[in-house]
């Protein structure tokens, strides 16, 4: 049986991967769709290709891959985590009260927030699996607790005296180029990530349990001790997002996370990140970060209100459900 289950999987993974040439033209559309904006707001949206604008909109890009990273490696097992902008939010605040109150060293701070979100995320998985109960409803519910705990332990007040060697991550231009240590960053976790998913067995267990969780398990995989490492990582790249947001603001505010979740699914939705689990794309949740990066910049310079930007994610989201349904049929996981 073990055997057999063994096969199944193997072959659901072929078969999505099957649909290599779909995802292929997909992330070459969406290169395109993205070129085209650029080219429409360098036209029509003044001020957009100056190195102050092209500095903040990389920066913001930076921030909305990441979110949406922490929300990919979820759904690679089939999960999802509504607690990403909690989590960035807790440890956003959590890093700054012990960089201004406790007067930590930046350098600490953050690795004791990730270390915070990181467990955070670790404690949703641990309910998951203990429980039994669909992820979408542990979360949801572990996002309010947690949100709600920050504010009562911060009274919601923001901490805005935090160290220059800190918002200098966010704030500096490297070498004289409008980019931001940020930018780097993000890059260096696309990186681990896309050398995870290709060439490692942790990263081919993970997308075997997001294709046929139930497979998986009965071919010997350890299903419970991956989704703890998947959501202990989805924790771990949002309280990273989160205190890259707090240098980009330059203060640790209540409100940071408040509005991620969709933005969390929309990044890797629009690369090709299967909703439903099995397959991923790490490069096409950058080029997704940075469309929504791009119309978000753009609109502001048009003087559009920001809310036809919710508008532009919500439609795009449904599409994303339609095209993974689509996806999953030629893969042959119709049902």
């Amino acid at each position: 049986m073990s055997a057999t289950r063994t096969v199944a999987v193997r072959t659901r993974l072929t078969e999505l991967r099957g649909t290599g040439l779909l995802r292929t033209l997909g992330l070459l559309a969406l290169l395109i769709i993205t070129a085209g904006f650029w080219i429409f707001f360098s036209a029509f949206a003044t001020g957009f290709t100056s190195d102050f604008n092209l500095f903040f909109l990389l920066r913001s890009a930076a921030i909305a891959v990441t979110i949406g990273f922490a929300q990919m490696v979820v759904l690679s097992i089939g999960d999802m985590n509504l607690s990403v902008g909690a989590i960035g939010g807790a440890t956003g605040m959590f890093a700054g009260w012990l960089m201004q109150v406790l007067g930590v060293p930046p350098a600490l701070a953050v690795l004791l927030a990730l270390a915070l979100g990181t467990s955070l995320g670790f404690g949703n998985a641990a309910l998951v699996v203990w429980t039994h109960l669909n992820s979408f409803i542990v979360t949801l519910a572990t996002a309010s607790l947690i949100t709600g705990g920050m504010l009562i332990l911060t009274r919601a007040r923001p901490f805005s005296n935090l160290p220059d060697s800190f918002l200098g991550i966010a704030q500096i231009e490297l070498g004289g180029v409008p980019v931001a240590p940020l930018v780097l960053i993000m890059l260096g976790v696309a990186l681990v990530l896309g050398l995870v998913y290709r060439s490692t067995s942790l990263g081919r267990e993970m997308l075997a349990i997001g294709a046929n969780r139930q497979a998986a398990r009965m071919s010997g995989l350890a299903v419970g001790r991956i989704v703890l490492v998947a959501h202990g990582l989805s924790g771990l790249l949002a309280a990273l997002a989160g205190a890259m947001s707090v240098a980009a603001n330059n203060t640790a505010s209540p409100g940071i996370g408040s509005d991620w979740v969709l933005a969390s699914f929309v990044a890797p939705a629009i690369g090709g990140t299967l909703l439903s689990g099995g397959l991923v794309s790490v490069s096409g949740t950058v080029l997704g970060g940075l469309l929504v990066a791009t119309i978000s910049s753009g609109l502001l310079l048009m003087n559009v209100s920001n809310f036809w930007l919710s508008v532009f994610l919500g439609a795009v989201l449904l599409l994303a459900v339609g095209l993974d349904r689509i996806t999953r049929t030629v893969g042959g996981a119709a049902s």
